[in-house]
C-alpha cells in the first residue's frame, strides 16, 4: 500500500480464458490515486480502462495483484462492501421511482433516518440544479438532467471515491460540454476523488489532474495533462494524444535530457522523453 493513496492498484491483472488461450484484459496495472484527485483512465476500446475501473469497484476480481481503498485491502470484497459508488454509462435510474426517490435510494438501503434523508435529498436537488423536479420520473427528464440525477444518487452517501464509466458518452456534443464543466466544478466543490473512464482525449485533458493512458491492457504513461501532451513517453502515446510528425533517425549521443539524432544526413539535438534511448536507429 502506498502512503496517502485513496486508491492503490498493486500489479493487478485480469485474465479471461478463451479457446485460443488466456487473454489479459488488464496486465500488471499499478496506479495510485490521491485524495481529492480527478484521475482519468484514457484509452481506446479494448485498452483495459473499463476493466481496471471494474477491478476498483469490485465488479471483477483480479487473478494477480491487490486492490487497496482508503488504506484497506479490498481485493476480494464485493462492491457493496467498498466505500465507492459508480455512475454507469446507462445511468441505471429506476424508472418507477421519482427523481427524489432515485436520489434517496442509497440512504434508504442504509436505513438512514427519514428526516436526514429528506434534508440531504433537498440539498442534492439544489446542488445539481434539479429544484422543482423531485416528483418527476426519469422518462420526463432530458439526458443531461438524468445524468445529474445519477450523479446526485452516487454522491448522496458521500463515498470515498466516485467511479465514472464514460458517463457523458450518451449526450449530444453541446450538452456533453456543459455537463463536463459541471462535473469538474462539482469535483472541486466537494473535493471528492473521481476516477473517470473515457476514450475522448480532449475530455481527459480538460478534466483531469492526472491521466493514465492505457493500451492493450497496460498502462503506457501516467502524468498530468501537460506532461502527457508535451512529453509523451512512447510513440503510442504521442500518436494517441494528438497530431504529430515522426522522423526516422539514428541516436548518435546523449547528454543529460537531450540527444543528438542524425536525420536525413543532418545532426539534430532534441529533448529526450520516456526512457533514455540507446545509440540505435529510432
Amino acid at each position: 500500500m502506498r502512503d496517502g493513496s485513496v486508491v492503490y492498484l498493486d500489479g493487478v491483472s485480469k485474465v479471461y480464458p478463451t479457446a485460443a488461450g488466456e487473454i489479459f484484459a488488464a496486465r500488471n496495472v499499478t496506479i495510485d490515486v490521491q485524495p481529492g484527485e480527478f484521475y482519468s483512465l484514457l484509452g481506446s476500446s479494448g485498452s483495459g480502462k473499463t476493466t481496471t475501473l471494474r477491478l476498483i469497484g469490485g465488479f471483477e476480481i483480479p487473478e494477480y495483484g491487490s486492490v487497496w481503498i482508503g488504506g484497506e485491502e479490498v481485493t476480494e470484497q464485493p462492491p457493496y462492501q467498498r466505500d465507492v459508488h459508480t455512475v454507469f454509462q446507462s445511468y441505471a435510474l429506476f424508472p418507477h421511482l421519482t427523481v427524489a426517490e432515485n436520489i434517496a435510494y442509497p440512504l434508504r438501503i442504509a436505513k438512514t433516518a427519514r428526516a436526514e434523508i429528506a434534508g440531504r435529498v433537498e440539498e442534492s436537488l439544489r446542488m445539481f440544479q434539479l429544484g422543482g423536479m423531485g416528483d418527476r420520473r426519469p422518462s420526463q427528464l432530458s439526458g443531461g438532467q438524468q445524468q445529474r440525477v445519477a450523479l446526485a444518487r452516487a454522491l448522496i452517501s458521500r463515498p470515498k471515491v466516485l467511479l465514472l464509466d464514460e458517463p457523458l458518452s450518451a449526450l449530444d456534443a453541446k450538452i456533453r460540454e456543459e455537463v463536463r464543466q459541471e462535473l469538474r466544478d462539482l469535483q472541486k466543490q466537494t473535493n471528492l476523488t473521481f476516477i473517470y473512464v473515457t476514450h475522448d482525449q480532449e475530455e481527459a485533458l480538460a478534466l483531469s489532474d492526472r491521466i493514465a493512458v492505457m493500451h492493450n491492457g497496460q498502462v503506457q504513461q501516467i502524468g498530468t495533462p501537460k506532461q502527457i501532451y508535451d512529453r509523451p513517453g512512447s510513440l503510442f502515446v504521442a500518436q494517441f494524444i494528438g497530431k504529430a510528425n515522426f522522423l526516422k533517425g539514428t541516436v548518435l549521443e546523449t547528454i543529460g535530457e537531450t540527444a543528438a539524432v542524425e536525420v536525413s544526413g543532418m545532426k539534430i539535438w532534441a529533448a529526450v522523453t520516456g526512457d533514455r534511448p540507446p545509440l540505435a536507429t529510432l
